[in-house]
């Protein structure tokens, strides 16, 4: 891309300096063009007046701390879609993010952040993968591995600094997607505090912290690549933090329970969402979006995005042009992971099978935005932990429901085993390789690196894997999946025969094949 001569966008905005009340787990497009978009509108609409300082959660090279910092914290999103059949097109200069700190190579200065006394919301999108307890991580580190080891020895300096003043307490809103994320975070922290043996009296000041459940719900694409020339001389300014994404959101987060004796969180006067005229959903039980949301789109998402990639395809609106990947994500979506929803079975015009298919309509139609080119190998990020929460349960429910294997989304399993064949592991990344036009194309594939490595394994064992082995090892591992999957005989067979038909007629004979499920039409399909 060719540089046009525009002047930066921190040469001709200024930020705006204000208390640092939220930290924030992760710097990605996501949280920039989802939490600390709100929070900007939360400043100008409320009297919340408050910051993000973002905190780098992985040691490695690439991340966007760097650019946040060179640009002040100052970034732009365009919001877009289509609106009545027109073009909508929404910019916003974002000054809510002040700068974003590396604990790798900033550990005082992020320290320094568990000293500040307006420090009260924590936001986080560490991906699926992020929320896990890892062995061996001990409150000397600096910084700990883990998402929740460095929050867990946080807590505990800002405990230390404040003498155990519960109103330094702090509230947790992850955006991870994966169930009861808050919930999840706390007993790992809890966890961390009982190994680091921290004491009796910092675990009841945690009791003060708070802990949400929440779902979110927008399409970020991310930088606009091809587009980022037109949009800077639309804008007048160079921003290289230049966020894509669709005008559609939602934040749905579970009304906190506090322990015994703390005080409730007063949620709606220190996050005034709802006064700012925002999206958000104050639930008592937010199990119908939760699984509405993760089953359904990031399900369509995570089972098409791979098998879509290897096929050729680059980026989601593509698939919904292409029409043996349209058909198959047709398939997967209706035949199989609306199926497979039990509460679809109510009869509630809310929660019933008929607001399941509407949501699915409705999800292929943003897929389809014209105007969002969102990377399937963003997608394909940690793809392990993601097919565990966004379409596992969709397979295991299916499989109970008709007693037999769903075959698209087993189809898809299969794909993610090709996808994670691959050589050269450094930097918890691994090089895999598709065919694109007959050539070859190399990419990476990223997730922890003792998934990489196990799959590495299997695809390398001595005298070559036959097939059935090469399935049923991928399949077996319980620290991949949470369960044996090889006890399931028709499952191991279906992703068998998929992985089979890829290896030797290619992935576009594998989607073909898996469209021949037999049983049940698609579910009031239409073209998008």
């Amino acid at each position: 891309m060719k540089t046009i001569n525009l002047k930066p966008i921190d040469q001709i905005i200024q930020p705006v300096t204000r208390p640092e009340r939220i930290l924030q787990y992760g710097e990605g497009n996501f949280l920039r063009g989802f939490a600390d978009w709100q929070i900007d509108i939360l400043n100008e609409k409320t009297n919340f007046n408050g910051n993000v300082v973002a905190v780098q959660p992985r040691n490695r090279e690439g991340a966007q701390g760097a650019l946040i910092n060179t640009q002040r914290g100052l970034y732009t999103t365009v919001l877009r879609g289509l609106e009545g059949g027109n073009r909508a097109e929404e910019f916003r200069t974002i000054r809510s993010l002040s700068r974003c700190v590396n604990p790798y190579t900033q550990f005082d200065e992020y320290c320094a952040c568990a000293e500040n006394p307006e420090l009260r919301l924590v936001f986080s999108n560490t991906t699926e993968a992020g929320i896990s307890y890892q062995e061996g991580e001990e409150l000397q580190d600096r910084p700990q591995r883990s998402f929740p080891g460095k929050v867990a020895a946080f807590l505990h300096r800002r405990y230390k600094y404040f003498r155990g003043d519960r109103s330094k307490a702090l509230v947790f809103i992850p955006c991870e997607l994966i169930d009861r994320n808050g919930d999840t975070l706390r007993c790992i922290v809890e966890r961390h505090a009982a190994a680091w043996k921290l004491g009796e009296d910092f675990t009841r000041w945690l009791d003060a912290c708070v802990f949400c459940n929440t779902l979110v719900d927008r399409i970020i694409s991310g930088f606009p690549g091809e587009e980022a020339e037109s949009l800077w001389e639309k804008l007048g300014y160079r921003d290289e933090l230049l966020t894509a994404g669709e005008h559609f959101y939602l934040w749905v987060i579970e009304k906190p329970k506090t322990a015994p004796g703390v005080p409730a969180w007063d949620y709606r006067r220190e996050l005034p969402l709802e006064e700012a005229g925002l999206n958000i959903v104050w639930t008592g039980n937010l199990d119908f979006y939760r699984t509405r949301k993760v089953r359904i789109l990031n399900g369509a998402h995570s089972s098409t995005a791979l098998a879509a990639y290897l096929y050729g395809l680059d980026t989601v609106d593509q698939c919904l042009t292409d029409p043996v990947v349209y058909r198959f994500m047709q398939q997967a979506v209706f035949n199989e992971i609306v199926p497979s929803i039990e509460m679809g079975n109510g009869t509630s015009e809310e929660t019933g099978v008929e607001a399941l298919i509407r949501f699915a309509h409705e999800t292929l139609e943003r897929f389809a935005n014209p105007f969002l080119k969102h990377q399937l190998l963003s997608i394909c990020l940690n793809s392990v932990s993601k097919f565990k929460t966004r379409v596992l349960p969709s397979i295991l429910s299916y499989q109970k429901k008709y007693g037999r294997a769903p075959r698209a989304l087993c189809c898809s399993l299969a794909a993610l085993i090709v996808f994670y064949r691959g050589r050269n592991i450094t930097d918890g990344e691994m090089e895999g390789c598709r065919i694109k036009n007959q050539k070859e194309f190399h990419y990476p594939i990223r997730d922890n690196r003792e998934i990489l490595q196990y799959f590495a394994d299997i695809w390398t064992a001595p005298d070559g894997p036959t097939m059935r082995d090469l399935v049923h090892k991928a399949l077996s591992c319980p620290e991949l999946w949470g369960e044996d999957l090889s006890l399931y005989p028709a499952l191991e067979d279906a992703v068998s025969a998929a992985l089979e038909t890829m290896l030797k007629d290619g992935i576009g004979a594998a989607l073909l094949r898996a469209l021949e499920e037999p049983g049940m039409e698609p579910q009031n399909n239409r073209e998008c």
